[in-house]
């Protein structure tokens, strides 16, 4: 698991934009423009989230027809398969804009995390965690 990805589950913030109804870029799309980027491979970067192929491709469709151009492109391989993915100008702007939107979101709560973590129970065990929202 990435260092990134260990992060958005360990963190304060979750942090994820809805850009228009039915539509949002999240972590988990971050995380998986950001394991394109580093593998070159769709499928690679699927299975380093457990997440099948084609999960990983629906995701990248619905990225590349919600921007005004494609995120990630791909190239299909020859006889022995094995073609890549890469992404778009586009797609590293969108990557980077998402990542420092983020980093801009944890510094401005990052106080007010550090406030409520020391405020929480300090037993050992497990207790019930219990969503309110």
């Amino acid at each position: 698991m990435s260092a990134r990805r260990e992060r958005t589950l360990t963190s304060g913030l979750r942090f994820r934009v809805v850009l228009r109804p039915g539509f949002w870029l999240g972590p988990g799309k971050a995380d998986l423009l950001q394991a394109i980027d580093e593998t070159g491979s769709l499928g690679a970067a699927a299975t380093l989230f457990d997440m099948s192929y084609k999960r990983g491709w629906s995701l990248v469709r619905e990225m590349n027809g919600a921007f005004e151009g494609p995120l990630v492109t791909t190239e299909k391989g020859g006889k022995g398969g094995g073609g890549g993915a890469r992404l778009t100008q586009l797609g590293r702007y969108v990557l980077d804009r998402y990542r420092r939107m983020e980093t801009d979101a944890d510094k401005a709560i990052a106080a007010g995390v550090g406030d409520l973590r020391r405020r929480l129970r300090r037993t050992a065990g497990r207790h019930a965690i219990v969503d309110e929202d």
